[in-house]
């Protein structure tokens, strides 16, 4: 405990380390106060979209903090900026001018550029998706015309949209940085201390040991948050070996021998997105069968909508798996890291620079990428096996899942922030045994 009053009193006193949180900490409370502003034109009194949406609304209501469920200003989150981001990301793997752009500073500038307006147009789609939901779902709460309620609905929530996201850019210049992720993550941790009180409601009131078994659930909740941090920290570190050089020239030159250094391949590179991809196509028959009449289909789907299902968590499972491979695909590149360690005269011991570094490379990824997935769709399931072993269901969403990955990847990424100032103002680190890792970990070359 004192160690950890003399970790904060270092922190505090690093000046430029204290505006950065208090600023943080300022939007964060701007972003949190927007999303209990209700939409002009509603009375938030006749409001029945209630809190509990689920399928492709409940998460939609997840990463925005519960503001789609209250008709929020911040309704949409940052969720169209994501998906914006998510699409030049992929536009820059199949479209090779795109491409070219990431890799140049005034092309990223561009591609910025185009990634907000992308996001303005898929904002006012979705804004007026969601007005038409709001119509369907609590058309009595609307107390203005539908035409001007539409016209200005639309206009609130794209400037909702932009506003949070240029809070998100704003954290990230001037405050502890991962500004987007930082908005989700309070968003999402905002609803465990009612879910805590919630679970512990429901066993204390059951009897029959109930306080027992909730302090049972802690400690295997502790247990699931100290496995998600070995999956998002792990790697696996592949030796390099630097050539020797010659420093100066003519009578001043020497020779330098090479130094040692090692290749970071994280064992979950693919992060949380293997997971939102699942879930989404896991919410697409529901949505498709809610537009016809069949009994069989609907009953069939009726399963898959269960989380709690066999088939529904194998299913789920399997996808998690595939789409883990597939997007660790997308965004590795063994062939271009090849080319870096050669310019960059690096070599691996035993390994032929060029082509057969580049297989190397790629079939250790392959193998350290199975049993991430396998973990990360464990992760994925749990929360629907906590559920059915009668954990509530506000509660056994944070075993696991999305909603644990996103918190502890953003947790991890601000303590690896904060001990960087440290380290930078000579004071030790958060922790002794070593470096705090983050989501991302580049490679030397």
């Amino acid at each position: 405990m004192k160690k950890l009053i003399e970790k904060l009193k270092n922190i505090w006193s690093i000046e430029e380390l204290r505006k950065r949180i208090l600023y943080t900490l300022l939007l964060v409370f701007v972003y949190r106060a927007g999303c209990y502003i209700t939409l002009p034109g509603i009375n938030p009194n006749l409001l029945t979209l209630g809190s509990g949406n689920e399928g492709l609304l409940g998460l939609f209501n997840m990463f925005a903090g519960g503001a789609f469920s209250r008709a929020s200003i911040f309704a949409l989150g940052v969720m169209p900026y994501i998906s914006a981001s998510i699409f030049m990301q992929l536009a820059g793997i199949v479209i090779p001018q795109v491409a070219k752009m990431q890799r140049e500073d005034s092309g990223r500038r561009k591609i910025n550029q185009y990634t907000r307006y992308l996001t303005v147009a898929v904002t006012a789609f979705q804004a007026s998706a969601y007005v038409a939901y709001l119509r369907n779902q609590s058309g009595p709460a609307i107390v203005q015309g539908f035409g001007l309620f539409w016209l200005s609905t639309v206009i609130v929530l794209t400037a909702g949209t932009l506003f949070v996201m240029w809070l998100g850019e704003k954290i990230t210049d001037r405050g502890v940085g991962n500004g987007t992720s930082l908005i989700i993550m309070v968003g999402i941790l905002a609803r465990l201390p009612h879910s805590l009180l919630q679970e512990f409601s429901a066993k204390n009131l059951g009897g029959g040991g109930g306080l027992l078994i909730f302090l049972i659930e802690l400690a295997i909740f502790i247990a699931v948050i100290v496995g998600l941090i070995l999956l998002t920290q792990g790697v696996r570190r592949i030796p390099l070996n630097y050539a020797r050089r010659i420093i100066g020239s003519n009578n001043a030159a020497k020779e330098v021998s090479g130094s040692r250094d090692f290749i970071p391949l994280k064992v979950n590179s693919a992060g949380v997105m293997p997971i939102i991809f699942a879930q989404a196509i896991m919410f697409i028959p529901a949505t498709l069968v809610g537009f016809t009449n069949n009994e069989n289909a609907a009953g069939f789907v009726r399963a898959l909508s269960d989380h709690t299902s066999l088939w529904y968590n194998l299913i789920y499972a399997v996808m998690v798996i595939a789409f883990t491979y597939f997007y660790t695909a997308l965004i590795f590149n063994p062939t271009e890291m090849a080319d870096n360690l050669k310019r960059n005269n690096s070599f691996i011991p035993g390994v032929k620079p060029g082509e057969p570094t580049a297989d190397y490379i790629a079939t250790i990824m392959d193998r350290i990428t199975l049993p991430g997935a396998f973990f990360l769709a464990l992760a994925g399931v749990l929360p629907g096996i906590a559920a059915l072993l009668g954990v509530t269901s506000g509660f056994a969403s944070f075993f696991g899942g999305t909603s644990m990955l996103i918190g502890v990847g953003v947790i991890l990424d601000t303590l690896q922030q904060v001990e960087s100032y440290l380290l930078m103002h000579h004071y030790d680190g958060l922790m002794k045994t070593g470096r705090i890792a983050g989501r991302t970990v580049s490679s030397p070359a």
